[in-house]
């Protein structure tokens, strides 16, 4: 049987990935797949390096549309990644009758929706297994292996390159701005690393799993999304003492009234296996009703670990090519005729409606009265404590410090009775310095 024929958009970091492990595990690919997969066509802007990279037995071109209006091409993989030309690229290649894998989430989490109603009225694919969580096959899990189960929540490490900082400042008691620098030396962060540290990238890829997870459309902006770039390294330091460890959580869970769907920094219990992932490691728990807790972790970026999943991919579109587009697996996991509207049924809450505890630090001054006024304030708003701790003033600020830090961790409450008691507390002249607030998530 002819192999099928790969088109590859974009031959960077991942593609050379992908080009280089399906050259060297073909055998088995085609063993798994029932038929061969090549790659037949690339399109790259810089045609040389391209070339130099998947030699001469592979067409090189400049343009994408070339690889697309190919009618020998089966198969486009778009590796460009961002929301202008590869969102065209992929509608492209769709309405040419072309299966489509990529791992361009930002691209899904901001217009999957078209792109699978396009998908599904072609009787195409598009499979994007590489876009959240890299090598982790975290979509096939949510889509297939947990297909019993109502899941409840989703909660994941999914940005290596925040959980590498955070774990750089644990380790070495180094604030943000040092270790952001460190990792770039490495290689770990972008010279521009906004998408990263802001929270956006883990939040795209938080998009996807909770549009697979509850049967809703992809609503990245209806998500709530924090960085860590205000996080210091005492933050990190009174977590631990307090049991905890500090992570960039992607969250989106179901309530009775909606789903959450957030990203922010959240105290998670040092006992937790996903507290204890370090470095650039990704990981994801999702708990369903009937398996309980499932814990799936590795890397979440890289050129190989990408390349996994990208080729993943490819097998699974080549044993159902010729299948009946009904008997695929449909791309969000619920048949399209089940998914709910935006906003209808499991509408996505807004962060003042979200229930969860919180750690506070507060900078106050060394004096009487001032503990009692902070709880005052929390206790007139409803807001049960569960621990506290106030550290020595001249370990705070040196010998005569005048001011020290008070560190509260509430049980659960509302975001928005919290945000009321904030603004109250810092109103009080006592309290020195804007509050620290970060959410706490037991994840049991």
């Amino acid at each position: 049987m002819k192999p099928i024929q790969v088109g590859l958009l974009g031959i960077g970091t991942v593609g050379s990935g992908v080009f280089h492990v399906l050259a060297r595990n073909q055998e088995e690919i085609r063993r798994r797949a029932g038929r061969g997969i090549e790659i037949a066509m690339v399109a790259d802007l810089d045609v040389a390096r391209a070339q130099s990279v998947v030699g001469a037995g592979v067409q090189v071109v400049s343009d994408a549309r070339a690889v697309i209006a190919n009618p020998e091409i089966d198969i486009v993989i778009e590796l460009i990644g961002g929301y202008g030309i590869a969102k065209q690229l992929v509608l492209e290649a769709i309405a040419a009758g072309k299966h489509v894998v990529t791992a361009n989430k930002a691209l899904l989490a901001v217009h999957g929706t078209e792109i699978f109603k396009a998908a599904a009225e072609k009787g195409v694919v598009v499979a994007y297994e590489a876009a959240v969580a890299g090598g982790i096959p975290i979509i096939k899990a949510l889509r297939e292996g947990l297909a019993a189960n109502q899941i409840q929540w989703v909660a994941g490490i999914i940005n290596g390159t925040t959980n590498f900082i955070l774990s750089e400042m644990r380790d070495k008691g180094l604030d943000f701005d040092v270790v952001l620098k460190e990792a770039q030396r490495l290689g770990y962060a972008e010279a521009d690393p906004t998408f990263d540290i802001e929270g956006v990238d883990a939040a795209h890829k938080a998009t996807i799993m909770s549009a697979i997870a509850f049967g809703i459309p992809v609503q990245f902006d209806k998500a709530h999304v924090e960085g860590i770039t205000k996080l210091g390294a005492a933050d990190i330091r009174y977590a631990e003492q307090l049991g905890y460890r500090i992570k960039l959580l992607g969250i989106t869970k179901r309530t009775d009234k909606g789903v959450e769907l957030r990203v922010h920094p959240a105290l998670v219990p040092a006992k937790r296996l996903i507290a204890n992932v370090e470095g650039a490691m990704n990981a994801v728990l999702v708990q369903g009703d009937a398996v309980g807790a499932t814990l799936y972790y590795g890397k979440g970026a890289g050129s190989e670990p990408t390349a996994s999943a990208v080729i993943a991919d490819l097998v699974d579109i080549t044993r159902l090519i010729e299948a009946d587009p009904t008997h695929r697996v449909p791309p969000l996991a619920f048949q399209n005729h089940t998914l709910r509207e935006a906003g209808q049924d499991l509408p996505i809450l807004p962060m003042t409606e979200v229930v969860t505890s919180y750690y506070l630090r507060l900078r106050v001054a060394d004096q009487a009265g001032v503990l009692a006024k902070v709880t005052g304030i929390l206790a007139g708003a409803g807001i049960s404590i569960d621990a506290m701790l106030q550290r020595e003033a001249d370990e705070v600020g040196g010998e005569g410090s005048t001011q020290t830090d008070l560190i509260i961790l509430t049980h659960d409450t509302r975001e928005g009775t919290m945000n009321d008691a904030m603004a109250q507390m810092q109103q009080l002249p006592t309290v020195l310095a804007p509050i620290t607030r970060i959410r706490k998530e037991e994840l049991n």
